[in-house]
């Protein structure tokens, strides 16, 4: 993995090479980002070019024992596991918990995704190049950080991944930041103009989202990688439309948003591409934002009343200490 690329404060990003496929000896941007996340009491392990978690910690040894490592190594202490209590249906009979399928189980069923193996590009035949740089900022302007996008072109063609820098003020550093959305700004005027906020995976479908006239935003990190600190700075807003990518872990992230969002906005809709995998593809393809497809299970249409709960001030509302 080589040395670490990040302030030292375990709880942001630090980035390293990633195992799995930066192992060769050549040199390489670092994209695998670690950090320790103290609700959870576990560290996370994120390759941004979206390499298995699980494949990236067998690729590491151990620190005491002779094995690789495995997902349970990751927390301090193991979730104490709760005796499932039999539900009671309607006609009397009892089923555990197990048997209830979550409704975005229910989405990925009824859409039948194919299992997608990583596709093999071949050998490297050119040199990484960075295509695009989206910065994000605090509502009064000042920078926090950027998510730089790189593409390598390979035999069969152009394998994409990501990783951050951070603004320290006077200089960039290659390290994660602030759990901030993209675009806050915007989101701003969102709330102070009732307009609708469209809530999609990545920076790139922000940006065709903006260009259709829509305020827009995502997190850092794709897939995953949004939380309730997120949701925080959209409550108040009249109506959010959450766009899944059609795949599992689109319809997963999808899941998260609506569930954080929900009673801190006006209404959530959860909808997906007409045509394609993302926003990108429907808008290449022809169609309008208003043709968005709804998601089976996952697009509940309706107004929800709105909690205690409210957007962090619109200053510079930091997170950590600077």
């Amino acid at each position: 993995m080589g040395p670490g690329h990040g302030s030292g404060d375990p709880l942001r990003w630090t980035n390293f090479l990633c195992p799995v496929h930066e192992g060769d000896g050549r040199p390489h941007t670092p994209s695998l980002g670690v950090r320790y996340d103290p609700q959870q009491a576990k560290t996370i392990v994120r390759c941004w070019a979206t390499c298995d978690d699980e494949k990236v910690l067998q690729r590491l040894s151990h620190p005491t024992e002779n094995r690789p490592l495995g997902v349970r190594d990751m927390f301090d202490r193991l979730p104490e596991r709760r005796r499932a209590n039999p539900a009671t249906g309607s006609g009397g009979e009892t089923r555990r918990a197990s048997d209830v399928v979550s409704p975005v189980e229910k989405a990925i069923l009824a859409a039948r995704f194919p299992i997608l193996s990583k596709p093999n590009l071949g050998v490297q035949t050119g040199a990484p190049e960075k295509v695009d740089a989206y910065v994000y900022r605090w509502p009064d302007g000042h920078v926090e950080g950027a998510v730089v996008r790189v593409h390598t072109p390979h035999e069969h063609g152009i394998k994409k991944s990501f990783y951050q820098r951070h603004w320290t003020g006077t200089r960039w550093e290659d390290a994660g930041f602030a759990p901030i959305p993209f675009q806050l700004s915007d989101i701003r005027e969102a709330l102070d103009t009732g307009r609708e906020i469209y809530v999609c995976e990545g920076e790139k479908d922000v940006q065709r989202a903006n260009l259709a006239g829509q305020i827009a935003t995502c997190n850092v990190g794709g897939a995953g990688s949004w939380t309730p600190e997120h949701a925080r700075w959209l409550a108040g807003a009249a109506r959010v439309i959450v766009v899944a990518d059609r795949d599992r872990p689109g319809y997963r992230h999808a899941a998260k948003v609506a569930d954080t969002l929900a009673g801190r906005v006006g209404e959530v809709r959860v909808m997906q591409a007409r045509g394609g995998k993302d926003l990108a593809d429907h808008l290449d393809a022809g169609y309008e934002l208003g043709e968005l497809d709804p998601v089976p299970y996952l697009d509940r249409p309706r107004p929800q009343q709105q909690d205690r709960f409210r957007a962090p001030a619109m200053s510079r509302a930091r997170t950590r200490s600077r």
